[in-house]
């Protein structure tokens, strides 16, 4: 019986790195086309992620359980206060229970309009974050207004770039 067990650890483990490795593999890469996807914004609205094309656009993995995330939260704020007419941000949620990402919405006040959430018992199974090969949170992916990957940046490299652009406009 102890045998079998350890078979079976072993197996959830390997299925577990190639999962991991299957996702990291078949996500998009820097200057590729940003994955496009549709989902339900929490407001009810249809949301298709390529209707954004024309100007910079920050999608942002996060989760209610996750503290890095939360930590972070105010700089998310501030950069959607600072840049939020030339920055359209679109945050996805990883959720297992659909309403837990309210508490963190109100109280650090994300106003924006493009929230999405992604209920799955396993979070990081989300089909709009195994697009993006999203192996942890938070998560931020810059796609420029030509609908290309620019990169996982910081806020601060996301505020320069932002910055620096529309002055040299």
């Amino acid at each position: 019986m102890k045998k079998i067990s350890q078979y079976i650890i072993l197996g959830v483990i390997v299925s577990f790195g190639l999962f991991y490795i299957y996702t990291k593999l078949s996500a998009a890469d820097e200057g590729d086309i940003a994955p496009d996807f549709e989902a339900t914004l929490v407001d009810g609205t249809p949301f298709k992620l390529s209707e954004l094309q024309g100007g910079y656009v920050l999608l942002d993995f996060w989760g209610s359980w996750c503290p890095p995330c939360i930590k972070e939260s105010p700089q998310l704020v501030a950069l959607h206060q600072k840049h939020g007419d030339k920055l359209t941000i679109v945050s996805v949620a990883l959720e297992k229970n659909k309403d837990s990402w309210k508490k963190v919405v109100s109280k650090f006040g994300y106003t924006w309009k493009n929230q999405i959430v992604s209920q799955n018992r396993f979070v990081m199974l989300s089909d709009i974050a195994r697009k993006y090969g999203v192996s942890e949170i938070p998560a931020k992916f810059l796609i420029s207004p030509d609908g290309k990957l620019i990169g996982n940046y910081s806020f601060q490299e996301i505020d320069n770039l932002i910055s620096n652009t529309t002055s040299n406009k």
